[in-house]
């Protein structure tokens, strides 16, 4: 079991930046591949990027690559989302999500535990 609590969403114009955080509490955070999945107001949950257990492996969604890097501090149990030029289009509530499996997926539904999300609005 783990938890999970993200921040640092918020309100930015386009072309600007955030940075997301995710904090994992409970069994071993490093045992975990690590994703970060959006939904923006009557869409489906889409996935945005995913990182391996040691950090090694990455994969981005098409609308992010680029612009988007999610990186994580196993000593802190931590994994983030820098996201750069930012679009109208980017306005979502983001979710971080943990998976006990070893590959990283861009499925939403193989993740077996998620955070509360934190909306992310960007202005035109």
């Amino acid at each position: 079991q783990v938890q999970l609590v993200e921040s640092g969403g918020g309100l930015v114009q386009a072309g600007g930046s955030l940075t997301l955080s995710c904090a994992a509490s409970g069994r071993t955070f490093s045992s975990y591949v690590m994703g970060w999945f959006r939904q923006a107001p009557g869409k489906e949950r889409e996935f945005v990027a995913t990182i391996g257990r040691s950090g090694g492996l990455t994969y981005y969604a098409d609308s992010v690559k680029g612009r988007f890097t999610i990186s994580r501090d196993n000593a802190k149990s931590t994994v983030y989302l820098q996201m750069n030029t930012l679009k109208p289009e980017d306005t979502a509530v983001y979710y971080c999500a943990a998976d006990q499996r070893t590959v990283p997926a861009t499925s939403a539904s193989v993740y077996d535990f998620w955070g509360q999300g934190t909306q992310v609005t960007v202005s035109s």
